[in-house]
């Protein structure tokens, strides 16, 4: 589908990455990986064609689309959602503007017979063919079932993109794409400040898209779930791992080994011919064998061995006075805006707990953490147990660093103790060894700041860590390092996250925040979410409605297509299996709207019931006929609700 030959991309003296040369096939679900500056983002861009590379090339065939959702979102303030949403169509709209002008230029020209008539014709009606078979003339229903679908109420479509938050803006973008139907996806960390559930929806959608994806992620759980591939950027080089996420770690673990033991001879025949060429430098009877060994270690290329993964080091919280039982209580705490946030939320946190904070974007996570620091006003009872030391980290934490100071500096006032000796390893974990230690807290991206932050917290004192999307912008070495530090603290730790694999075996207990309430679920993160149904239908629908009126439906496999019959019989069993699941929806309404019927007749009977037992009533013939007709009726929609139950029955067995 697209071809990548020989790239090479340069901002400096060395080359971001070289001779880069790879293909995306359809079907294809790649995971895009390296260490942080790699080149993922940019290869993306080089990809869509917003960027050039140095050399190389990129192929992409005419007919193939491409949608790209950037990191950074770009929305206008002015716009709805609505009108967001319609910029999908720009490119429908130009063709309805041409058709609009080839239809005045057949109705005003009269030369009918003249071959310029008739190519006009021609291009009129092939153009209008594709008007119509891209669907353009429902596009505005389209739109309204995409936008519904991704979780928007109606009375959302007319309320400016300003006024949502990044994760609802991140799908906004989504539905965009959507409505484009590109043949090929490319995600630049699509799960930033998406909550758990609008996570899920993500890889529910990717594992049935028809064409190909392409995504950036440090979510660990999200890419392993969607990725049939793995690309990995190491060491200005495009390796290429057909294989998952998961076990493309093993595997790069075992090349690791190979090189360093390749490595090891190599710097072993290197040093042997070294010590051959200072022996005999000077003697004229080997004059001709030191010209060869200098020859030959002139021609050695060599080895480059993959970056160490300093995810292994370890860190623990320096020691504190220990807290009260309780850190934490909430009595009848309620909180509100222009609206309800939250109301009669009554939790108890006891001291040594890790617990996660989950819930949809806008559900009062961060509000109830400000609420427990005392940043804003509440109502109810919030208690905060003796000697608590509280270590916070919110979201705009990296705001209110000392911009004069360097990053060694910010590092070495926190640090005390044997900790000093090592403040340049737990920089380097975080991405920020050499001269980058030496940079101004000015300099820094909002990344780097955020990453500063998370270690300056690392290195002081407390007994109750409060962590806000503290993963956002690490990697996943930074994250292990951070996830193994919290593990070892001997603290409590409330951490409101949506990364189910950072919060996975490290919280025993999750508040699930929703509908202004606070529930509690004992047990990790992946019990919690076994709890939950299923996504909701309108979600199931609308990537049923992509996939029937999208151009391809083959179905997506974690398995690379090994031939024309295999995906022939690959699509057969997916459109019996989506066949069998519509029929199944079929006839769960069809019993849920007997069950109906039966509850209104039976509420019905009832109200006659009473009705003639008055007297009054007992000759009134009118009520008599509707009581027996009522009553004749529902034992017929009973016979039709046993019929029905049994045929639900039979399709889920």
């Amino acid at each position: 589908m697209i071809s990548v030959e020989g790239l090479k991309v340069e901002f400096g003296v060395k080359p971001l990455f070289s001779d880069a040369s790879f293909v995306v096939n359809d079907r294809d679900r790649i995971a895009l990986v390296g260490k942080n500056g790699a080149g993922k983002s940019t290869m993306l861009k080089i990809i869509c064609g917003m960027e050039h590379p140095t050399a190389g090339t990129v192929s992409v065939p005419t007919d193939t689309t491409i949608g790209y959702l950037p990191q950074v979102m770009n929305l206008q303030d002015s716009t709805t959602v609505r009108e967001e949403a319609r910029k999908a169509f720009a490119d429908i709209q130009k063709m309805a503007d041409r058709i609009s002008r080839m239809e005045r230029q057949l109705n005003e020209r009269t030369d009918y017979e003249s071959e310029d008539y008739m190519a006009l014709v021609e291009k009129f009606t092939s153009e209008h063919e594709r008007y119509q078979m891209l669907g353009a003339e429902g596009y505005e229903a389209e739109i309204e079932r995409t936008l519904t679908g991704l979780g928007f109420l109606r009375t959302d479509f007319e309320r400016p993109t300003s006024e949502f938050s990044g994760g609802w803006r991140m799908r906004i973008e989504l539905a965009k794409i959507l409505l484009r139907r590109p043949d090929v996806l490319l995600l630049d960390e699509p799960t930033n400040h998406l909550d758990i559930e609008s996570i899920q929806w993500l890889e529910q959608l990717l594992s049935q898209w028809s064409g190909a994806v392409v995504l950036v992620s440090h979510d660990r759980a999200f890419i392993n779930n969607v990725s049939n591939r793995t690309l990995e950027i190491s060491c200005g080089r495009v390796i290429d791992y057909r294989v998952k996420y998961n076990e493309y770690v093993n595997l790069r673990k075992e090349r690791r080994e190979q090189q360093l033991r390749a490595y090891e001879n190599q710097q072993k025949e290197m040093a042997d011919m070294k010590a051959f060429i200072e022996r005999f430098r000077y003697q004229a009877t080997k004059a001709v064998q030191v010209q060869q060994k200098i020859k030959q270690l002139e021609k050695i290329v060599p080895i480059e061995v993959d970056e160490v993964d300093n995810s292994a080091m370890h860190l623990k919280f320096p020691p504190c006075l220990r807290s009260g039982d309780y850190p934490v209580i909430c009595e009848e705490v309620r909180k509100e805006y222009d609206h309800v946030v939250f109301d009669h939320v009554n939790l108890t946190i006891k001291r040594g707990e890790k617990v996660a904070f989950v819930g949809k974007n806008g559900e009062g996570k961060s509000t109830l953490v400000k609420c427990i620091m005392g940043e804003i006003p509440f109502d109810g009872n919030l208690k905060i147990g003796h000697n608590v030391q509280i270590g916070y980290f919110a979201q705009n934490q990296a705001q209110l660093l000392d911009e004069s100071l360097t990053v060694f500096q910010t590092i070495d006032y926190v640090a005390k103790g044997d900790i000093r000796l090592r403040i340049n390893d737990i920089l380097g974990a975080f991405m920020f060894g050499g001269e980058n230690s030496d940079k101004r807290v000015k300099v820094l991206s909002g990344g780097e700041r955020s990453r500063l932050a998370m270690i300056r917290l690392l290195l002081e004192p407390v007994n109750l860590l409060i962590l806000d999307e503290p993963t956002n912008h690490l990697d996943m070495p930074s994250k292990d390092v951070l996830k193994e530090a919290i593990r070892a603290f001997d603290g409590t730790a409330i951490i409101v996250s949506h990364d189910r694999e950072f919060l996975d075996g490290l919280v025993t207990k999750v508040f699930e925040f929703g509908g202004g309430k606070v529930r509690e679920h004992i047990g990790g993160i992946y019990d919690f979410l076994r709890t939950k149904a299923p996504l909701a239908s309108p979600d199931r629908d609308t990537i049923d409605s992509y996939l029937d009126s999208g151009r391809k439906t083959t179905p997506i496999t974690n398995e690379a297509p090994s031939g024309v019959a295999g995906g022939t019989s690959g699509a057969s069993s997916y459109a019996e299996r989506k066949e069998q699941q519509k029929r199944l929806r079929k006839a769960e309404k069809a019993v849920e709207e007997s069950e109906k019927k039966i509850a209104k007749m039976e509420q019905r009977i009832k109200e006659l019931d009473q009705l003639l037992c008055d007297p009054k009533n007992a000759c009134d013939m009118t009520l008599v006929t509707e009581y027996t007709d009522t009553k004749r009726a529902l034992d017929q929609e009973v016979e039709r609700w046993e019929q029905l139950s049994e045929e639900l029955e039979a399709l889920n067995s």
